[in-house]
């Protein structure tokens, strides 16, 4: 297995598969960001054919980028339960890429690391994003409008944290600073690789969840979601009407019931006898 040397760091020198690597992965990141701005300019119009898809598009890619940053994180987290006094450990593939990344400085060991994981949440942020504007056009309150907001917060705050920890070692600091690593007051060892580990792993396991969540309403709310683009099949109608209460059943939009039998109408209407009085 390959360590992370103190907590930061990649040892070995980069190949030409690392830097390729590397350098798809960025331009993957960079082509997310660059559709995120084109999305969110041309919603601002009238609909567009491409629209639809290319909103569908954005946020497959960021699930795909979640799933494997996330997947990292679980490895890390699973290494560290069999070996808690061990340095932080990444996958081989994930090696590979901060190999790649870390050629910007060779001089420090963790930049590339860092780079790594910026990248990587800067993909799940734009998923999140991408759900945020697929949404925009349809009418009514959606739930996954709501959890994909209260994700682009959560992970905003969380790509808040990369980049300081990126740019404090890009500008020479002996470890990163940060949150999860308590502003650099925690000396390289067991204790800094259990903090970051897991501080990192819970971060990402909210992520996550409220992705799946916003997912799983996008899918219920899909076809309110499709009407804001003109995309619903026809005959098909933007939302499913709620089934009715029993006693509801057969009434009119004004609460009227005409197929109810009402047991008070079979009554006889009272006679008025003498001066307004009743029998």
């Amino acid at each position: 297995m390959q360590a992370m040397p103190g907590m930061p760091g990649m040892s070995g020198m980069a190949s030409s598969v690392d830097t390729v690597g590397a350098v798809l992965f960025i331009l993957w990141a960079v082509a997310m960001w660059a559709a995120v701005a084109v999305l969110a300019y041309a919603n601002r119009g009238v609909v567009r054919p491409w629209l639809y898809k290319a909103s569908v598009g954005l946020i497959g890619l960021g699930v795909v980028g979640q799933l494997g940053h996330f997947q990292e994180h679980v490895s890390q987290a699973g290494y560290w339960i069999t070996h808690p006094m061990s340095p932080a450990w990444m996958t081989p593939w994930a090696n590979s890429l901060s190999r790649g990344m870390g050629q910007i400085d060779t001089t420090k060991p963790s930049l590339g690391m860092e780079i790594l994981h910026l990248t990587g949440n800067f993909i799940f942020l734009a998923g999140l994003v991408g759900i945020v504007l697929i949404t925009k056009r349809a009418t009514g309150h959606l739930q996954s409008r709501k959890w994909a907001k209260m994700g682009v917060w959560m992970q905003g705050i969380h790509g808040i944290e990369h980049i300081v920890l990126t740019v404090s070692v890009a500008l020479g600091a002996s470890r990163a600073i940060g949150l999860s690593t308590w502003f650099g007051a925690i000396p390289p060892g067991p204790a800094l690789t259990t903090y970051r580990v897991w501080w990192h792993f819970v971060a990402n396991l909210i992520g996550t969840g409220i992705l799946a969540l916003s997912l799983y309403h996008l899918w219920r709310e899909k076809r309110a979601v499709k009407a804001g683009y003109g995309k619903l099949a026809e005959g098909e109608t933007p939302e499913q009407p709620a089934e009715q209460p029993a006693g509801a059943k057969g009434r009119t939009s004004d609460g009227a019931c005409p197929t109810c039998t009402d047991p008070s109408a079979s009554e006889p209407a009272p006679k008025l006898v003498g001066a307004g009085r009743t029998t």
